[in-house]
C-alpha cells in the first residue's frame, strides 16, 4: 500500500527554477531516500506532500487523501522536520515541548520524554540562546512527539554534530523497525545509504533515478584495479584485453603499469583464469557507491 504518492506533480516558477512532472511512492512501512544537492526540488516536492503548496499539475496524496484538500487531516499522521526550523524565541525548551503537547491534545508525556533523552536535549534554557543543533534537537522532538505513522524529514540532520547524527540514524532505524513510513530528503550520501530500501535522485527539479537500494549495493558488475609487476606484462595485458567480451578496460595507468577494468559477476571466473597468466604487485576491487552512481547523473558535462 502506498502511503505517500507524488503523481506527475509540476510547479514551475519560471527560468528553469522548480519541480517537473515528479512522480515517486513511498509503500507503507518503508524508508524511502529523496537524494539531490540543495536547489534541486527536494524541499519544494515535500512541500506539495505537506499541503503547503497547491501543484500547477498533478497531485499528491498521503494515505489516499489529496494532500492540498485535506490539508488538516493529514497532518495528525505526519511528523514534519523542515530543513530550516524557525522556533519561538521569547519561550523556553520546556516551554515550547509543553505549548505543542497542548496543541496536539497530547496527555501522555512519556514518548516526549523518550525523545528528550535519546537527542539529550537540555530543554530548561531560553530558545533564543540556544545553539542551532540545540533548536534542530528540540525541533525533533516536537516534531516526533504525537508519535506519527509517517516521517517526513527535510535535511534532518542538518546543524547536528557527528555524534548526534549517528543516533538519528539509528533512531530512523528504530522507527522503521516499528512499521514507520518515513520519506527522507537529504544530500548526505551517507545517512540515505545507511537507511533506505528505495532511493530517487532529483536533478534541475526533475526525477532522474529511481532504484532499490539493494540492487545498487549488490551492483553485478565488479570494478577492480590491477597492478602489474612487469612492464611487458601490463603491456601484453592492454593489447590483448582492448576488444575482450571478459571485461571493459575503464582506465589506463601506464606511468604505474596500473588498469581498472569491469567485469560481471557472470565473468569473474574467466577474468581469473586470465589474470593467472600475468604477475602482478596488487589487485583489489573498487566499491561501487551512492555517490559514484549519484555523480554519474552530476557529471559537470552532462
Amino acid at each position: 500500500m502506498s502511503v505517500l504518492e507524488i503523481e506527475n506533480v509540476t510547479k514551475d516558477y519560471g527560468h528553469g527554477r522548480g519541480i517537473f512532472d515528479v512522480t515517486f511512492h513511498v509503500e507503507e512501512g518503508e524508508v524511502f531516500g529523496f537524494l539531490g544537492p540543495n536547489g534541486a526540488g527536494k524541499t519544494t516536492t515535500i512541500r506539495h506532500i505537506m499541503g503547503f503548496s497547491k501543484p500547477q499539475k498533478g497531485h499528491t496524496y498521503v494515505n489516499g487523501r489529496d494532500s492540498w484538500t485535506e490539508y488538516y487531516i493529514n497532518q495528525k499522521e505526519i511528523g514534519y522536520l523542515p530543513g530550516e526550523i524557525a522556533l519561538p524565541e521569547s519561550l523556553t525548551g520546556k516551554q515550547f515541548i509543553k505549548m505543542m503537547a497542548e496543541l496536539r491534545g497530547i496527555t501522555d508525556l512519556t514518548h516526549t520524554e523518550y525523545l528528550i533523552k535519546k537527542f539529550e536535549l537540555e530543554q530548561n534554557g531560553g530558545i533564543k540562546r540556544m545553539s542551532l543543533g540545540m533548536k534542530r534537537k528540540l525541533a525533533v522532538v516536537t516534531a516526533f512527539m504525537h508519535d506519527p505513522k509517517v516521517l517526513v524529514l527535510d535535511e534532518p540532520t542538518s546543524g547536528l554534530d557527528p555524534m548526534m547524527q549517528d543516533v538519528f540514524i539509528e533512531f530512523i532505524k528504530e522507527e522503521k523497525q516499528r512499521g514507520k513510513t518515513i520519506l527522507l530528503s537529504s544530500h548526505i550520501f551517507s545517512e540515505i545509504d545507511a537507511t533506505c530500501d528505495r532511493i530517487a535522485i532529483i536533478k534541475d527539479g526533475r526525477i532522474v533515478s529511481n532504484f532499490v537500494a539493494d540492487d545498487l549495493r549488490h551492483k553485478e558488475t565488479k570494478t577492480i584495479k590491477l597492478e602489474f609487476v612487469q612492464k611487458n606484462d601490463y603491456e601484453r595485458f592492454i593489447k590483448s584485453m582492448s576488444a575482450s567480451d571478459v571485461m571493459d578496460i575503464v582506465l589506463e595507468k601506464p606511468q604505474h603499469q596500473q588498469v581498472k577494468v569491469e567485469v560481471t559477476d557472470a565473468k569473474i571466473n574467466q577474468f581469473f583464469a586470465i589474470i593467472a597468466d600475468y604477475e602482478l604487485k596488487f589487485m583489489s576491487e573498487v566499491p561501487f557507491t551512492l555517490e559514484d552512481y549519484f555523480m554519474d547523473f552530476y557529471d559537470r558535462n552532462k
